[in-house]
């Protein structure tokens, strides 16, 4: 068996990412970019398909990490019977370059070590070509190159490059790792101490910035550096997460592949950035999107590329046997191609947001806000694919219907709040009609619950958004049935399943964890319903299942105790610090996004 997903780190420089185990191995390296084309390894759990392992020979050390406060940088420690070393890694900041450093230490004693350098492209299928260049070493395939610069001697072994040394207390040991076009020349050499020292630094400077003061400071700084690291710097697009067939049930299908933006997390990663007080990144985000969402309505995506490409073919990599022996390897992503009405009030939800905090607008974005609300009228009574993003056939989501109240809701907001204008009094009657069919055809009296779609007999997790998003309040009978009936029939162990997937409703085996930002939503109902004590002892709860350095995956496995789905999960961060300022302040992003509150959101710039 592979390492267990929490047993990564994640190193990036928002231009790309790596994964580092407790063991010392680079097992997952996307460079330059997260898209599918330029992944070097992958996380699959087999040397040949690409590491970078540096470790003790010591076959059972005890191992301990950290990130440096504040930070990104990795601290790996590791105890033999002969001493303690630790490597620290980090991807640099420095510029547009695309470099891995890494230093071993010595702490105590004298301790052996071995460096495995397992190069290999296209999803470990292509072995590149090795040469030694000026005292470094060069693997090229096609478009892309790796130097290593190493500070002790290396050789080849079995298409491995390898190094066998030691230290003792006070070395420091530096390993470089560069990734290039082959066409271009390699960059000079940089000073790896002061590579460190530096981004060191901008980790810590970026940190700085936070406007979070409430009681899980911790845990919420290493979430914002999380979502920190999965934005794309170049053009503020936000990945789900940094890799790719993470399987959602351990030996079975239900791997896609999320290094990709999404729309539907737009107003939730908003919000978590404006409490924080990362305006620039929240602008950048909005900007994003407003790029992203541009065109003709009917070709909207639920998710782009990070630089807002369309075109995301998905496709199988039958030569991996997968993570577990997760098949099919999925790159690229389907669900691309698929109607998914929800995104549309997404959208106007999260320029709602933008407008009321203060962020720059211009008049492009009202007009492409009353171009998707026309194809919205016309559309919103289709089936779709939801939230969930299900293969099978298309339904009336409940879902689905309630974000298309949250799109003409926020528009008719709009106009009554700024120069813009538009048809309200239609709209008005749009928002009436839609919430009047909603109550009807998806309420379920005798089971005094919402249900997933019309004339289901199932509940689903994403109904908990409709008191978040301002539909009804938390505190309606109707809600209050919906939340036990989710706790009765979707919650293992008190965390929340997406919906019932034995009812065969998406077209795959049954079975999968529970997702993690379900849960999180679950305890934002309780703070809106005023069940304080039980939102923060679920939230608590959430918290206990993050690694040793905070990270959180996409789905638990509560009977097996260990993560599931993609790794770190941005959408499970984006929950944690909107959660916790819930639980912070007397109007956090719960209650301002369900209409509680009627002054700017939090974080917003003041006047």
């Amino acid at each position: 068996m592979p390492q267990l997903i929490e047993h990564y780190g994640l190193i990036s420089n928002t231009r790309s990412a790596g994964l580092v185990g407790r063991d010392g191995s680079i097992d997952w390296l996307c460079l330059p970019r997260f898209d599918a084309a330029a992944c070097f390894a992958a996380l699959l759990g087999s040397a040949e398909n690409g590491r970078w392992l540096i470790a003790p020979l010591d076959e059972a050390p005890r191992v301990r990490r950290r990130y440096r406060p504040g930070t990104l940088v990795l601290e790996t420690e590791f105890r033999t019977g002969e001493g303690t070393a630790r490597v620290v890694d980090c991807m640099t900041l420095a510029g547009t370059r695309n470099e891995v450093v890494r230093f071993v230490e010595g702490v105590k004693g004298r301790v052996p070590m071995r460096m495995e350098l397992v190069v290999r492209f296209g999803y470990g299928r292509v072995v590149p070509w090795m040469r030694r260049v000026d005292g470094s070493l060069h693997a090229t395939a096609g478009p892309d190159s790796l130097r290593l610069r190493a500070g002790v001697d290396v050789r080849g072994e079995r298409l491995t490059t390898v190094a066998e040394f030691s230290v003792e207390e006070g070395d420091r040991i530096p390993f470089v790792l560069t990734h290039f076009p082959s066409h271009e020349p390699p960059p000079m050499a940089l000073d790896p101490v002061a590579a460190l020292d530096d981004t060191e630094r901008a980790w810590r400077e970026w940190s700085d910035r936070s406007t979070y003061r409430g009681p899980w400071a911790d845990a919420v700084g290493t979430s914002l550096r999380v979502l920190k690291a999965l934005t794309y710097s170049p053009t503020g697009g936000m990945v789900a997460a940094a890799t790719a067939s993470l399987p959602e049930q351990l030996g079975q299908q239900r791997n896609w592949d999320y290094r990709f933006c999404w729309l539907r997390d737009a107003t939730f990663t908003l919000y978590a950035l404006l409490v924080a007080g990362y305006r620039e990144e929240a602008q950048a985000w909005r900007e994003w999107l407003l790029r992203a969402a541009a065109g003709r309505p009917q070709d909207l995506q639920s998710l782009y590329g990070v630089a807002g490409e369309r075109d995301l073919p998905e496709y199988t990599l039958d030569w991996l046997a997968g993570y577990g022996g997760s098949r099919p390897v999925r790159v690229g992503n389907a669900a691309s191609n698929q109607l998914q009405l929800d995104v549309y009030g997404e959208i106007m939800d999260t320029f709602h947001v933008a407008r009321t905090a203060g962020l720059d607008a211009d008049g492009a974005a009202w007009s492409l806000q009353r171009v998707l609300l026309e194809f919205l009228e016309s559309n919103w009574s289709s089936p779709d694919n939801g939230i969930w993003e299900v293969r099978g056939a298309r339904q009336h989501f409940t879902h689905s219907k309630v974000m298309a109240w949250v799109a003409f809701d926020r528009a008719i907001k709009a106009v009554a709040r700024t120069p813009h204008e538009g048809p309200v009094q239609r709209w008005r009657d749009l928002r009436k009609r839609i919430h009047a069919e909603v109550c009807k055809r998806a309420y379920d009296p005798q089971r005094q619950t919402f249900v997933q779609h019309y004339g289901a007999s199932t509940t689903d997790a994403s109904l908990l958004l409709m008191p978040l998003v301002g539909f009804l309040p938390a505190k309606d009978p109707r809600m209050a049935g919906t939340v036990k009936a989710i706790e009765r029939e979707l919650c293992v162990d008190g965390l929340v399943r997406r919906y019932g997937t034995e009812s065969g409703i998406d077209g795959l085996p049954s079975g999968e964890g529970v997702f993690l930002p379900c849960s999180f939503w679950l305890a934002d109902n309780h703070v809106l319903a005023g069940r304080r004590k039980k939102a923060q002892a679920l939230f608590e709860r959430l918290l206990e299942l993050r690694n040793d350095v905070g990270l959180l995956a996409e789905e638990y496995d509560p009977r097996a105790k260990r993560m599931l789905g993609n790794f770190p999960q941005a959408f499970t961060h984006v929950g944690l610090v909107n959660t916790a300022c819930n639980l912070s302040r007397t109007a956090g992003p719960g209650v301002h996004r369900s209409g509680r509150h009627e002054t700017a959101p939090p974080g917003a710039k003041k006047t």
